[in-house]
């Protein structure tokens, strides 16, 4: 928690250092040393103690670390009502509080966590609003906001941390188990279901392991999944996973879970990564239905394609306008032992065609250039070039074989170029192309969500040294993804009512502009509204269902709040 004053920023013998954020610059306090082997230096061990409003002040506004070390510091007199700041921003948390309502979260949250529920609810609230994570800022922001946390009351960083290692596992299972029964199970409903995984240098987690990650630094990883409500644009439940198991494997321990749930009534769109012969029985034996794109160019595939090669791409009758692309739709069986028929929805997309031509011809032109600069050489080349090039070899010894010339497979290449532009998805349950092409576009959902929890709430790193702490901020992050997509949904839907995109009707831009809703602290102590809410704010409000007139009786109760604790502490 920073404190409502100044004070003088210790001199630089002390071990300061400051770190710029965001514009506001942090004071470090290097309070010990430890000899590193690895390095063979001494690593300071930091901690903030204070900031300021730019890197060159000579004053800073102190935190409880500044106590702690710098106890004999000299301390102005202070009032007793100023470790809240004069300003509150009240817009997003509006907004926030009333999607929790309306989900019931904090009904939910406080049975499970008890007299805590409001921080961590705060927690979620901060990740939204701030897109971090970082447990040692939060103070900043519940100086300037109004907050869920009983009595309003404002704490350290310690005690945020001190709390995310008292969740416990079973807390979070807990939810995931109140959250899906209140959802109906009779309805029939598609789940889209996709992963992604964190990098980690924490080694001695217990998910964290050596995988396969796409942006492979090296470092172990967690694989993090979520469950997706398509119908109802809602989070269902996620996974945490070690690294080392990949996406194909793990579907059917998903498969289960939702069984669990007591989903029946459901199918799942899936990507290309979790196709295989033994998920598509086992989704079949549970009496799912499936979507899902069928990975690469199988033989089957080839020739489905080549079969309806010509008769669709230029024909009005098969163009689906709204993703530019024209579909046909055939039945087939997917395997030999497969006992029934699936649909087969081939699309062709002409400017996809184009570009993966281009793309191929280019790599063809690179293999063909590197043979010429390798020719007369002993050159052991692999698959890629024997697929594309017949190779010729001479031999000037009996073991002495080197490398001629490559001869381009004129056949071979030209059948990659046939199937160039287009594309497959399979599907276990009758439809045409059109509405299976919308179904499997409705993954996008779910890959904004992991957009959203890496680039919006700060979790591209998790920031965590327990297994508690890891499990623990995994579901704050949850429950704030599942606010967020709220807010998502609530402005698209008031765009798409409106036939207006305006560039603030997105999450982050919408949450810069609520955030500008301020009250401030006057001579006679109470919090006024600062200026009449604005044209812009009004519409995104609107989403919301919240009007001008609820923000001023909103922006009342929290000044009565913030009074009644005052006098209560006195």
């Amino acid at each position: 928690m920073y404190l409502d004053y100044e004070v003088k920023i210790p001199d630089s013998k002390h071990g300061i250092t400051r770190k710029t954020i965001r514009g506001i610059t942090y004071i470090y306090y290097a309070y010990d040393r430890k000899y590193s082997s690895e390095k063979h230096y001494s690593v300071p061990k930091n901690t903030t103690i204070g900031k300021c409003l730019n890197a060159s002040s000579e004053t800073m506004y102190p935190n409880t670390n500044f106590l702690k070390y710098f106890p004999e510091a000299e301390l102005p007199q202070v009032n007793e009502t100023s470790d809240r700041s004069a300003c509150l921003r009240i817009g997003a948390f509006l907004v926030i509080r009333k999607i929790i309502a309306g989900y019931h979260l904090d009904e939910i949250i406080g049975r499970l966590i008890g007299k805590d529920a409001g921080l961590f609810l705060d927690l979620a609230a901060y990740s939204i609003v701030t897109e971090n994570n970082a447990g040692q800022y939060y103070p900043d922001y519940a100086y300037n906001h109004p907050l869920f946390t009983r009595k309003m009351k404002l704490y350290s960083d310690s005690k945020v941390s001190s709390f995310i290692n008292d969740i416990t596992r079973d807390q979070c299972i807990a939810f995931q188990n109140e959250w899906n029964s209140r959802h109906d199970h009779r309805e029939k409903i598609y789940i889209t279901y996709d992963s992604t995984n964190k990098n980690c240098q924490a080694g001695d987690l217990e998910c964290v392991e050596i995988g396969h990650p796409k942006d492979d630094n090296g470092k172990p990883v967690l694989n993090y999944s979520i469950a997706y409500d398509h119908n109802n644009s809602e989070p269902l439940y996620y996974e945490e996973y070690p690294g080392s198991i990949v996406d194909v494997s793990q579907l059917q321990i998903m498969l289960l879970k939702a069984k669990g749930y007591g989903y029946r009534q459901v199918g799942f769109i899936l990507d290309r990564g979790y196709f295989s012969k033994e998920n598509i029985h086992f989704m079949d034996k549970n009496g799912y239905e499936f979507i899902i794109m069928m990975k690469g160019m199988k033989s089957l595939v080839r020739d489905l394609v080549l079969s309806v090669k010509g008769s669709f791409e230029e024909k009005r009758e098969y163009s689906l306008r709204d993703y530019r692309v024209n579909g046909i739709t055939v039945k087939h069986h997917l395997y030999p032992s497969d006992e029934k028929e699936r649909y087969f929805h081939i699309y062709y997309n002409e400017r996809k065609q184009t570009s993966e031509r281009e793309i191929f011809e280019e790599k063809i032109d690179r293999m063909s250039l590197y043979l010429q600069e390798h020719q007369g050489m002993k050159l052991d080349l692999g698959h890629e070039f024997r697929k594309y090039f017949d190779l010729i070899y001479y031999h000037e010894g009996q073991d002495d074989e080197k490398f001629m010339y490559g001869r381009e497979r004129y056949n071979v290449i030209d059948e990659e170029i046939a199937l160039c532009g287009y594309f497959v998805i399979i599907t276990s349950e009758k439809m045409d192309a059109a509405e299976a092409l919308d179904l499997y576009k409705s993954r996008d959902a779910s890959e904004k969500l992991f957009r959203e929890d890496k680039t919006f709430l700060g979790d591209r790193t998790m920031r965590c040294q327990t297994n508690e702490a890891l499990h623990a901020k995994i579901f704050i992050e949850f429950v704030a993804l599942i606010i967020r997509n709220r807010m998502h949904f609530l402005l698209k839907e008031q765009m798409l009512k409106t036939h207006h995109k305006e560039n603030y009707m997105t999450v982050p831009a919408a949450i810069r502009e609520l955030e500008k809703i301020e009250i401030v602290r006057q001579p006679d102590r109470e919090y006024y509204l600062d200026y009449s809410v604005t044209a812009t704010q009004k519409s995104i409000l609107k989403a919301f269902g919240l009007t001008e007139a609820n923000v001023r009786k909103q922006a009342v109760e929290i000044n009565d709040d913030l009074k009644s604790f005052i006098a209560k502490e006195a």
